[in-house]
């Protein structure tokens, strides 16, 4: 990879200057309009600006209409009466939240907004069960190709190939759903505030086998807000914020083919190593087991965090196993990764987690990240996976 050149686009170009999170969970007391009002009110007190300085938002939602009726763009011109400025929902699996900041960061790159808005939301608890996110992966898609295939049964295919093919213990799933718990306990925002043990893991209930019940993220709702400005303007209001070096969006097949390609052998994703590689060219990174401080990374399963360390470059093919038992990986590891609890505890609103994992990360260059801060932590990332391994989005983020 080359050094970043003053020409890369959006590298050093953009800057975020506020995050909020709303509470992660089932969130029957606050609807759809709730949420998006107290992240993106959250975001942009934290930015030190008012609504009127918004010339622009995104709205990521994965589903709308799915799990109620609103989700669209206009859901959020509504909540935040920002008429009649643009707004714009995008949806890419659960790379959606990071694709609308994704979106945004361009449209303050380009100069033609000053201050804009990104917002990921979904709402899933509010549905009754044969509506649920399982549900409809059965009920509907193809009506041949993978018909009835569930979240769970598709990771837990990885994870039988990546155990046998590399000759990997069970126990190193356990340490990953340790690991996290023991971070979204020190997490009053995560979903599953709960520490567990190793033999906990290890006799949960069988989902799909080999993964367990402490194998699997929950269903959630929530909602988190980014602002983004130019660095130019950030330096006016504040010099507390963070940049964005390097972002990463790639597409490696459709989604009822990800699994069908006879190239795809069930330990890697390309998808995250060419959004890695994008990324990393850009922000400079050579050696990213060693040149990030703090991750972020997508875990709807313990199997896809161990994956995540090998395609991201933290640790070598078929390493990433051990790089879970070894500790290097825990909050007070040599490369912290889900210090926010992840998917697995923080809980997976597909909309919302990727502003989320963006909005945690701030929070760690930041030094706010209270009971759960990485020390001297400068270069920070933040990775999605989605369709399921059909796309990948990576940030990589430094303090200003």
């Amino acid at each position: 990879p080359q050094p970043p050149t003053p020409d890369m686009g959006i590298s050093r170009n953009v800057a975020i200057i506020g995050s909020a999170t709303t509470k992660f969970g089932e969130l029957f007391d606050a609807d759809f309009q709730d949420l998006l009002v107290d992240a993106s009110f959250g975001a942009l007190e934290d930015a030190g600006i008012g609504p009127d300085r918004v010339g622009a938002a995104w709205l990521g939602c994965y589903l709308p209409m799915a799990w109620g009726f609103e989700g669209n763009s206009a859901s959020l011109s509504e909540a935040l009466r920002i008429y009649p400025r643009p707004v714009t929902r995008v949806t890419n699996y659960c790379c959606t939240g990071m694709e609308a900041v994704r979106g945004a960061a361009f449209a303050v790159a380009s100069g033609e907004y000053d201050f804009v808005l990104a917002v990921g939301i979904e709402k899933m608890r509010e549905v009754p069960a044969r509506a649920s996110l399982v549900a409809q992966h059965v009920e509907k898609g193809h009506p041949v190709y993978c018909k009835g295939r569930t979240a769970p049964g598709m990771f837990a295919l990885c994870a039988t190939r990546y155990l046998s093919h590399y000759s990997a213990p069970r126990e190193a799933l356990a340490h990953v759903a340790v690991k996290n718990h023991a971070n979204g306990a020190r997490n009053p925002k995560a979903h599953f505030r709960k520490a567990i043990t190793l033999d906990q893991a290890l006799k949960a209930p069988e989902v799909a086998a080999p993964l367990g019940l402490y194998d699997c993220c929950p269903t959630t709702d929530g909602a988190a807000a980014v602002v983004l400005t130019r660095p130019e303007l950030a330096k006016e209001i504040t010099d507390d914020y963070v940049l964005i070096t390097g972002v990463g969006l790639a597409n490696t097949s459709g989604y009822y083919s990800a699994q069908m390609n006879p190239v795809f052998d069930f330990t890697s994703f390309p998808a995250t190593k060419y959004a890695a590689a994008a990324a990393y060219r850009q922000a400079g990174v050579r050696d990213p087991g060693r040149e990030i401080d703090v991750a972020e990374v997508h875990d709807c399963f313990t199997i896809t965090e161990i994956i995540n360390y090998e395609d991201l470059g933290f640790a070598a093919p078929g390493e990433g196993w051990r790089l879970a038992t070894s500790g290097d990986t825990a909050l007070t590891g040599r490369l912290p990764v889900n210090t926010s609890g992840g998917l697995k505890s923080m809980g997976h609103p597909i909309g919302a987690s990727g502003v989320r994992m963006i909005a945690d990360v701030c929070d760690q260059l930041r030094g706010r990240a209270e009971q759960r801060q990485v020390k001297k932590a400068r270069r920070g990332l933040a990775h999605t996976l989605g369709g399921p391994g059909a796309v990948s989005c990576v940030f990589v983020m430094e303090k200003a």
